[in-house]
């Protein structure tokens, strides 16, 4: 992201653990081909700027159960 935008972060809808979350911001994802994510408890803090490609393939692998225990 550059300083100049101020991007519109959601949390998910399944994100009422105590606070413990990461936001992203789509429309920033849609005009770049970059998902901007961070820590919901540090606003001010870094992101990171994920592929759009591989922010798909992770959520995809999320649903599938790729990542259980």
């Amino acid at each position: 992201m550059t300083s100049t935008e101020t991007p519109h972060w959601f949390k998910s809808s399944y994100s009422n653990n105590g606070g413990t979350c990461v936001e992203w911001a789509p429309a920033y994802a849609s005009a770049t081909g970059l998902v901007p994510v961070r820590d919901s408890k540090n606003p001010t803090g870094p992101s990171l700027n994920v592929p759009t490609d591989a922010f798909t393939s992770f959520v995809t692998g999320i649903k599938d159960g790729a990542f259980t225990n």
